[in-house]
C-alpha cells in the first residue's frame, strides 16, 4: 500500500506567512508604503537641518537667559524636533513597525510622546524667557494667533497623552472601552498634529515679518524661511496621509490584548 506523505508547506505559502508574522495578510495592500515612509522621514530630517541652518547662520545661534534673542532660537528648533518630528513618528510607529508586539509599541509610543512633551516644555520656557528678558523692554506674551493656536495644540497634546496612558497602558481597563475610545484618540491625535503644523507656519510667518529685513525683496533668509514652511507642509501632509489610510493600518495580532503582563514575550 502506498502511503501519502505529509508535505510541509513551502516557504512563502500562506501557512509559512502566518508562522512568520502571525497573520495571513499582514503585508496586504502595502503598495507604496515603504517609499512614502522613506520620503516622510527624509523631509522630516531635512526640516530639522533647515531650522538648524536658519537659527545658526541667520539668527546668531543658541544661548540661554543671558542672551534672550539667542535663547529664543531654542524655541523653533525644539518644537520642530519634539512637537513635529517626534510627534509624527509616534503617530506612525504602529504602521512603520508592523511586526513588533503591540505591548512594546504602546510603550514606545508613550515614551516618544513624553520625550516630545519634555522638549516642548523647554521650548516654551525659552520663548517666554526671551520675551520677558528682552531689552530695553519686554515683548508681550500670548497676543498673537500663533501663540493661541500653539498653546491650544500643546494642551490637546498633553490631554491626549494622559488619556492614552490611562486607556491603553492601564491593565484594568476593559478591552471594549479601549475599542470605543480608540477612534477618539486617533482623531484628536491627528487634529492636534495638524494644529501643530498650523502653529509652526503662523510662527514662521510672524518671525519673517518682524525679524527679516526687506522680506518683500526676497532676501536669502526670507527664502529659507519660506522653504522651511513648504517642507513643513509636505512633511505634515505625508504624515497625515500615512496615518489615515486604512490600507496601511497594522492588522491585529493574537497577542495584542496582552499589554503589560509579559506573557506573550
Amino acid at each position: 500500500m502506498i502511503r501519502a506523505r505529509k508535505v510541509a508547506p513551502r516557504r512563502g505559502t500562506i501557512s509559512s506567512d502566518m508562522d512568520q508574522i502571525g497573520e495571513p495578510s499582514q503585508n496586504k495592500n502595502l503598495e507604496g508604503f515603504g517609499y512614502l515612509l522613506t520620503a516622510t522621514e527624509v523631509f522630516g530630517v531635512l526640516l530639522i537641518i533647515l531650522v538648524i541652518v536658519w537659527t545658526t547662520c541667520y539668527r546668531d545661534g543658541f544661548a540661554w537667559s543671558s542672551y534672550p534673542k539667542q535663547q529664543f532660537n531654542w524655541h523653533p528648533l525644539l518644537m520642530t524636533i519634539g512637537l513635529v518630528f517626534l510627534y509624527a513618528n509616534a503617530m506612525l510607529i504602529y504602521r512603520s513597525q508592523r511586526t513588533v508586539r503591540k505591548r512594546r509599541l504602546k510603550l514606545l509610543h508613550a515614551g516618544m510622546m513624553i520625550f516630545s512633551l519634555l522638549l516642548t516644555i523647554i521650548a516654551l520656557v525659552a520663548v517666554f524667557d526671551s520675551h520677558n528678558l528682552n531689552k530695553p523692554e519686554p515683548i508681550p506674551n500670548m497676543y498673537s494667533l500663533h501663540s493661541w493656536v500653539g498653546l491650544t495644540s500643546v494642551i490637546l497634546f498633553c490631554c491626549q497623552w494622559v488619556a492614552g496612558c490611562v486607556s491603553f497602558l492601564y491593565p484594568g481597563i476593559q478591552s471594549q472601552l479601549r475599542a470605543v475610545y480608540m477612534p477618539v484618540h486617533v482623531y484628536f491625535g491627528t487634529a492636534g498634529f495638524i494644529g501643530v503644523i498650523a502653529s509652526c507656519l503662523l510662527g514662521l510667518n510672524e518671525k519673517a515679518i518682524f525679524a527679516v529685513s526687506n522680506y518683500s525683496d526676497f532676501p536669502p533668509e526670507g527664502i529659507l524661511v519660506n522653504v522651511i514652511g513648504v517642507v513643513l507642509i509636505v512633511f505634515g501632509g505625508l504624515t497625515v496621509y500615512l496615518s489615515s489610510q486604512h490600507r496601511y493600518k497594522r492588522l491585529p495580532r493574537p497577542e495584542d490584548d496582552i499589554l503589560l503582563t509579559g506573557a506573550s514575550d
